[in-house]
């Protein structure tokens, strides 16, 4: 799928402030509201915008501690992996997983209130986890540039 230099335009406006009103969004590319409100459409419809929500401090909601894991599993078999994914996603701590090349299978991003909480969670839950023959976590001190929008690049016109 394509995308033209409006659907980047609209897309960045979107990461920017997803409740922008269709017609602000339509000024702000210099289009009208009809053809806007369906690019945004297809742009939903083709999964590039996969939903809309708030971001939130995690400090302010008591999540104070982010913890990445590195994970190593026994056996790199198929399903060994699909089982020890269908488990991670389970987990409500467990705020983000991605499968990775190099010296580990696995890395997670954990979020927990306090470092009591993410002992427990890490020993009675993480390392329960089928297949898990190695574990390392790296504790965040400072986040410096979380995640909050992808990058948009222009296109040319």
């Amino acid at each position: 799928m394509a995308l033209g230099p409006t659907d980047m335009k609209i897309l960045k406006i979107l990461q920017d402030d997803a409740r922008v009103t269709n017609q602000e969004l339509a000024e702000k590319i210099n289009i009208s509201a009809s053809p806007c409100w369906r690019k945004v459409r297809k742009l939903e419809e083709d999964e590039v915008i996969q939903g809309y929500r708030a971001v939130l401090d995690r400090k302010k909601i008591g999540l104070g501690v982010m913890v990445f894991i590195r994970v190593a599993i026994d056996s790199h078999s198929e399903a060994e992996a699909r089982k020890f994914e269908e488990e991670v996603t389970a987990l409500e701590d467990v705020v983000a997983c991605y499968s990775i090349g190099g010296d580990a299978d696995f890395l997670l991003q954990v979020v927990a209130s306090d470092l009591d909480y993410y002992a427990d969670f890490a020993m009675s839950v993480i390392r329960r986890l089928p297949g898990i023959k190695e574990m390392q976590s790296m504790f965040v001190l400072k986040e410096i540039k979380p995640l909050v929008t992808y990058p948009v690049k222009k296109l040319s016109e």
